[in-house]
């Protein structure tokens, strides 16, 4: 019996075994695979831009935009698009800047500055105490307008309640709610992320709501997006100058890079980076013995509600001089997380800060500069524009406006507080709990905010309103310029490749959650780009200048 000859090559013998046939999967089971690949990407990834969109239409956003749209109508709708799109770019640095290195923006300011091998007490106290102060500041700003606007908001729903009972009830509830656990823990909270998504998708609902009971021009009011000559007319530049300042904001930045730190992939947290930069935020509770069923859960919550309220002991921590003394996250916690968070700030800033706040303007010029408010005119206060809305439109719809309000105010009002506890533990190492921490963050937004409410009533809400959102605006180049000088720099946004033998050795130990990158000698750079850097310091320069046209607009009077 002959043998048949084989193959001049081998890989005609692979061609030619017969293979299986392969079934396709019907339609149904595709969707539903796939739906369920997109819902677990969505569970895991998403949160962090929903947090720092709220930043985005806080209670001085409300102001700026009805005080645009009763003066222009539609025309700086582009102005609302632009600002938008700084703020995507910035928070997307943010986040960067998080994922790669494992710190917050105010951490990496004091290892910049704190330590410097020259001049060490003047890098601290020319560039580094000045820099936590305006930081500071930007907290406080950022806290009373919200204060103020959730006062304002309760105010119309209550007319009864006092301005400032409603400033108090503001501030207490926001403790409380933060008190049952911590976002800034090394894993995500995600019944913050929920309880802050909640009360985002309520403003926009409430904002469709009202939208949907006057008549807009939408053919006018998409036209908006487009440059237009009104913005160089008459207060224009200056309205826009008041657009941009309102939105894109200081703590918002901070807080984004805290929160892109956490691990949303494995099951078990990373070991720290830097342990002198973990607090009692990140000690995973383990004095309760586990327990299943209600009352294991209840014990653990009662255990992380006490928690808050402890402080940590940081002797004998190694704390890093500056950035050669560590290392960044490992270069697969980065391909993890940080497409998904691009695209989770991206998403969530343009679908709904950008829409939220069109939404608002679009409103005032429907009412107050197309409607029946009798033409362009001043919109004094958000009072005023409720009490033309519910002359106008109805009770009905000042009422959905006020609830928009005091959503939009709750909401920015919890972060704010949680970007104070960032800046203060980044900054200066505080040791204190975190209830302590957001008390103190509280208590420094409140004095003012019932200074005011008590004693000069809605004009000083006013002027509060209008002065906070200034204080932002000043604040903002020192925040912007550390975040793109940061994420440009080589040094900083680097990661170590693992070698073949560590990866080996990681496979083998995988399952024990041993992560053990870091001893390569090649690295992986997530540095910006000369074009995002460029567009950085562009926005930077589009700030200061920005901030210099009205500063010297209010010198000469010319300001409103």
């Amino acid at each position: 019996m002959q043998s048949s000859p084989l193959p001049d090559d081998p890989l005609d013998a692979v061609r030619a075994t017969p293979r299986p046939a392969q079934t396709r999967r019907p339609w149904s089971e595709r969707i539903r695979v796939t739906s369920h690949v997109v819902w677990d990407h969505v569970v895991k990834h998403t949160g962090v831009g929903v947090v720092c969109a709220v930043a985005y239409f806080d209670p001085g956003n409300w102001g700026v935009d009805l005080q645009a749209g009763s003066e222009f109508g539609y025309k700086l709708l582009f102005v609302v698009l632009l600002a938008g799109i700084f703020a995507v770019l910035l928070q997307c640095l943010a986040s960067k800047l998080g994922i790669v290195t494992g710190l917050d923006l105010a951490s990496h300011c004091r290892l910049l500055l704190y330590n410097r091998p020259k001049h060490t007490r003047l890098y601290r106290w020319v560039a580094l105490y000045p820099l936590y102060a305006l930081s500071e500041v930007a907290i406080i700003a950022t806290d009373l307008a919200e204060l103020l606007g959730s006062a304002i908001a309760l105010n119309l729903l209550f007319p009864k309640l006092p301005l400032w009972a409603g400033v108090l009830l503001t501030a207490l509830d926001v403790l409380l709610i933060l008190a049952l656990d911590d976002p800034l823990g090394g894993r995500p909270v995600k019944m913050f992320e929920l309880l802050i998504a909640g009360l985002v998708i309520s403003v926009l609902v409430c904002m469709c709501i009202i939208i949907s009971q006057v008549h807009v021009d939408w053919g006018d009011a998409f036209h908006g997006y487009l440059p237009s000559k009104a913005i160089f007319q008459d207060g224009g530049l200056y309205v826009s100058v008041g657009i941009i300042g309102a939105t894109v904001m200081p703590h918002s930045l901070f807080l984004g890079s805290a929160l892109a730190t956490q691990d949303r992939v494995s099951s078990s947290p990373m070991k720290p980076l830097a342990p002198a930069l973990e607090s009692s935020d990140h000690i995973s509770i383990t004095t309760v013995p586990h327990q299943s069923g209600i009352r294991g859960h209840i014990a653990r919550c009662f255990e992380s509600f006490m928690h808050q309220f402890r402080a940590l002991d940081g002797a004998g921590e190694f704390e890093p001089r500056n950035h050669s003394e560590r290392e960044n996250n490992p270069l697969s916690f980065v391909r993890a997380h940080l497409n998904h968070s691009i695209a989770d700030v991206v998403i969530s800033l343009l679908g709904l800060a950008v829409v939220i706040n069109s939404l608002i303007l679009i409103l005032a010029s429907a009412v107050f500069y197309y409607g029946e408010a009798g033409g362009p005119r001043d919109i004094a206060s958000l009072f005023d524009a409720h009490a033309i809305l519910r002359d106008l439109v109805g009770q009905g719809a000042a009422i959905t406006f006020a609830l928009a309000l005091l959503f939009s105010g709750q909401s920015a009002s919890i972060v704010a507080t949680i970007a104070g506890q960032v800046v203060s533990q980044g900054f200066l190492r505080w040791r204190v709990s975190p209830f302590l921490r957001r008390f103190i963050t509280r208590v420094l937004g409140l004095i003012p905010s019932m200074i005011v409410a008590a004693s000069v009533g809605r004009s000083g809400i006013d002027a509060m309103l209008v002065a906070s959102q200034v204080a932002l605006s000043i604040v903002l180049p020192f925040i912007v310029f550390p975040l793109v000088y940061l994420t440009s720099s080589r040094d900083v946004m680097r990661v170590r490749k693992p070698t073949a033998e560590e990866i080996a050795v990681k496979d083998n130990e995988q399952a024990g959650g041993i992560d053990v990158e870091g001893k390569g000698d090649d690295f992986v750079d997530f540095s910006n780009g000369w074009i995002v850097t460029g567009f950085g310091f562009a926005i930077w320069l589009v700030v200061v200048v920005a901030n210099g046209y009205v500063i010297i607009s209010l010198i000469l009077g010319k300001g409103s």
